[in-house]
């Protein structure tokens, strides 16, 4: 069977957010050996890997692995000799690069025996995003790297089947199992975690939200989601939740993490490889941003979620602005139970 190689390189966030783009490529190459040039997954607890959130999908077929820093010549003779192992003439470029590091990567590429390179964003426009002239907002990443990959066709980023994990019967089964101890009851998921600082809201103040959610929402269970890097933080703030509470830090894999996380009402966290999961299986996300990032440009996929983004930092989002955004997201969630319920007894 022919080979196509695909390179992306990131962990977990980076992965969802190029769903779309790995549903087109799998559509535009239904025959072809789909074999994603990665980071190395266990390079960092915190940083699980392409094939974490992919493998089992059918939407990759494998992984060869990208060295991870410090990167030696020796790394990318063994990373050469196995692209051209792979028989691959045509690379797929799914990445987030400036010119210089796009410009070097194709030059590797070529000398390893790849003729074609589709998506690589040699045009300024093609690495920039774009800006909505009515509404100010700018084009979320998943958009630009769709603007890309045009060589190959079109395909709805908005569409939820082009976010689909295809989790697999096994990794839902795993899940249940995970959260049987809640017998059923109705549950928030929680990452406090991360890592990159600038992005994490503190200790404080998720003690506080927590605080501050127990006076009218100690019914809902809470389970925490992370990595297992991550267990004894989150941890200490399942202790003090006076409900039921689950920590699944380092217990599930990504997928079935994602699993999981369908089952919750919200997911409440800041702008993390859960998040993202927890967006691609269609759960509406309380998230808060600071200056990390462009607004909009790495929000979570798809409509009813609540989004604190703070350009003076993310702590700078104080826990009541998140409780009032829990409450409100939850208060239309049960409105609309209500409103179901009455059409069906019409």
């Amino acid at each position: 069977m022919e080979t196509i190689l695909i390179f992306r390189i990131g962990s977990i966030g980076d992965t969802v957010v190029a769903l779309p783009c790995f549903h087109l490529i799998a559509r535009a190459f239904p025959d072809k050996r789909r074999i994603v040039i990665a980071d190395i997954a266990s390079a960092s607890q915190k940083a699980a890997g392409v094939e974490t959130v992919l493998g089992g999908s059918g939407l990759i077929d494998g992984v060869i692995n990208f060295p991870p820093p410090t990167r030696r010549l020796r790394d990318f003779v063994r990373l050469a000799g196995e692209i051209r192992r792979s028989g691959a003439d045509t690379m797929i470029y799914v990445a987030d690069r400036d010119l210089l590091r796009t410009l070097r990567d194709v030059s590797f590429f070529r000398l390893c025996g790849i003729r074609k390179v589709i998506g690589a964003p040699l045009a300024h426009d093609l690495r920039r995003y774009r800006i909505d002239p009515v509404t100010g907002d700018a084009e979320m990443e998943s958009k630009r790297l769709l603007r890309c990959l045009a060589e190959l066709g079109t395909i709805d980023a908005d569409d939820p089947s082009s976010w689909d994990l295809r989790l697999q019967p096994q990794e839902i089964h795993r899940a249940k199992q995970a959260l049987a101890p809640l017998e059923g009851r109705p549950f928030l998921a929680i990452n406090v975690g991360g890592k990159v600082a600038r992005k994490d809201w503190g200790d404080d103040n998720w003690e506080s939200l927590l605080r501050c959610l127990a006076g009218g929402y100690r019914y809902l269970g809470l389970v925490f989601i992370g990595s297992a890097d991550e267990f004894n933080r989150h941890e200490k703030l399942r202790i003090a939740w006076p409900g039921a509470s689950l920590n699944l830090c380092g217990r599930l894999a990504p997928r079935e993490s994602a699993a999981a996380m369908r089952e919750a009402r919200l997911f409440i966290g800041h702008d993390s490889g859960p998040m993202h999961l927890a967006a691609a299986v269609g759960v509406p996300c309380v998230s808060m941003f600071g200056d990390f990032n462009v607004p909009r440009t790495w929000y979570p996929h798809g409509r009813g979620h609540r989004i604190l983004h703070d350009m003076r930092g993310v702590r700078s989002i104080s826990p009541l602005q998140v409780y009032d955004a829990v409450g409100g997201a939850l208060d239309k969630q049960d409105r609309m139970s209500v409103a179901r319920r009455a059409e069906q007894s019409a």
